[in-house]
């Protein structure tokens, strides 16, 4: 294949593959289902690429060895993209591939500009994921190492709970760690800046191959910990960064200025004290540094139910939970066919329904809300307002009865279930969660101190939240309740379901739920909030706040 052919089949090829992405919601780390089509198009990148070495035979050597790494890599991957992405470390490299790496291999390309596939990549990268897409990612990464005390080592490894050799195919590299650490450096967020200059220092004295210098690392290193008052490691840093390099002007002026500062600081005995009991302190995990400005009070039992940890229910309550049948008091639908209903908690009650939806319900339900997933919001609780925040990850989509039988169906199915009428509840929302994807703790109903988000509804608040698992979590993702301590993990084909408000109208403020980050795996749920209005004479209201 002569070089005119090979220009013609780059222009189809990635104006093809690429122009579905140019359509695409931004935010690629928010949602692996969307992710999915970046690992397809890096797939047929890799592919093309190695057409093009074909024909310039022996000239690009060094990018032939990059076609052969990302080669493995992609058809593992692409035999189960989403199964792939679910590790959330295959799904950072992604991001920072398409985002950095690749251009630096347009960078090597560009010395001969004969070719016409560094024109065409040129043209076709601002479809792909930005500095924004790789940034969400890392701190994603972040976020989980905090939420699932996680060590450094064991995420620049892979080696996370519910994964598997397969699953991951290369470690990070110290180019990894550093990125890491700079992105942590650029919040101000000096403990996790720390940790991850730790970790690339670690794989680079361990004799890894880096671009990355032990000078450089050192550099924010010591004074990350310098910013966390540790002024006696700082300095022991910093004297062996001037070891590597004596002219640093930066670690000499530092040298002189920690050397004074310690100095000073051991004249005063108690705040010697003070100093180490402060320490101590930042290296409890639940009380570390970097910790964000709006830190939620209850963050700590949150990350605690996430991990399996936290309250636990006594043997007394335990024993007045049950599994059984349910035919909603023998209705036609169910008289003989009863669903297997569990309780899941008793104050709130929490019900789970098993095989409540079908595999082929499911494909249906995610093959119609894929092409629109955009950011997932929430709204402001002083404006109204609907906006994005960094506290949902996810990407969601809103699918209405009439657009097919199957969604009609699952409404019908619900209505059934529940007994409560469907006419006036919001339209099914289909949510799938990115890398590290989460919802921090909320409450689904309106507050009486907040703008009314459903007075334009005309259905009064969220009585009832109806949620559907259709899929499977490999770790991580659960459904908790921080206020009561109830932990609902995700099994796919269940659904859930509990009330928000009480019969007396009155908000139920122990519903307060989180969605969990995941940690490894794909999360696809989908919603149904069932309102007030059309509930008259189905759930009808009492005088005692506390029904």
């Amino acid at each position: 294949m002569d070089i005119i052919k090979l220009r013609s089949v780059w222009c189809v090829v990635l104006t093809c593959l690429l122009y579905t992405e140019a359509r695409a919601d931004k935010d690629f780390f928010t949602s692996i289902g969307q992710m999915t089509d970046l690992l397809y198009t890096e797939k047929d990148l890799v592919t093309s690429l190695k057409d093009y070495i074909s024909a310039e035979e022996g000239k690009l050597e060094q990018v032939k060895k990059w076609a052969q790494k990302l080669d493995l890599l992609s058809a593992t991957a692409s035999q189960d993209p989403e199964g792939f992405l679910g590790h959330p470390v295959n799904a950072y490299k992604l991001m920072k591939r398409l985002n950095t790496e690749w251009g630096e291999l347009e960078s090597l390309i560009l010395k001969d500009v004969s070719d016409g596939f560094i024109s065409n990549l040129t043209i076709q990268r601002q479809y792909f994921p930005s500095d924004d897409d790789q940034i969400g990612a890392a701190k994603a990464l972040i976020r989980l190492q905090d939420t699932y005390r996680l060590d450094t080592n064991s995420i620049s490894t892979g080696e996370l709970p519910g994964t598997s050799k397969e699953m991951f195919l290369n470690r990070m590299t110290v180019e990894d760690c550093f990125e890491l650490g700079k992105v942590a450096y650029s919040d101000a967020d000096y403990y996790h800046t720390e940790l991850w200059m730790e970790q690339a220092l670690k794989q680079l004295d361990g004799g890894e191959e880096s671009t990355v210098d032990s000078v450089t690392i050192l550099d924010y290193l010591s004074y990350s910990i310098y910013q966390q008052g540790e002024l006696e490691r700082a300095l022991d840093y910093t004297k062996r960064l001037l070891k590597l390099d004596s002219a640093h002007q930066r670690a000499n002026g530092n040298l002189k200025y920690f050397e004074y500062q310690l100095a000073k600081q051991q004249k005063d005995e108690e705040g010697q004290k003070e100093r180490k009991k402060g320490e101590k302190e930042k290296r409890d995990a639940s009380e570390k540094k970097g910790t964000p400005a709006d830190y939620l009070p209850e963050r700590r039992k949150y990350e605690q139910l996430c991990r399996g940890e936290g309250i636990k229910m006594t043997p007394r309550r335990q024993s007045r939970l049950f599994c059984r049948y349910y035919d909603n008091n023998g209705h036609p639908a169910y008289l003989l066919g009863p669903v297997k209903q569990e309780d899941e908690w008793d104050r709130p009650r929490i019900v789970r329904f098993h095989d409540i939806l079908s595999d082929s319900e499911i494909e249906k339900v995610k093959e119609l809300a894929k092409p629109r997933l955009r950011r997932a919001t929430i709204s402001n609780p002083v404006t109204g307002v609907l906006e994005t925040a960094h506290y949902r990850i996810s990407k969601s989509a809103w699918i209405a009865a009439y657009e097919d039988p199957v969604v009609d169906k699952i409404n019908q199915r619900i209505e059934d279930i529940t007994g409560l009428n469907v006419k006036t509840a919001e339209e099914l929302q289909v949510a799938n969660y990115g890398v590290g994807g989460q919802y921090e703790p909320h409450f689904d109903f309106g507050r009486k101190d907040e703008p009314d988000a459903f007075k334009e509804l005309g259905t009064g608040n969220r009585i009832a939240t109806w949620l559907f698992y259709m899929t499977d979590v490999s770790s991580g993702g659960a459904t908790v309740f921080t206020d009561v301590g109830a932990a609902v993990w995700p099994k796919k084909g269940t659904a859930v379901f509990w009330y928000n408000l009480f019969t007396s109208g009155e908000g139920d403020y122990s519903t307060r739920h989180a969605a969990c980050p995941v940690l490894v795996g794909n999360k696809w749920v989908s919603n149904k909030w069932i309102h007030e209005r059309g509930q008259e004479f189905r759930r009808r209201c009492t005088l005692n706040e506390s029904d």
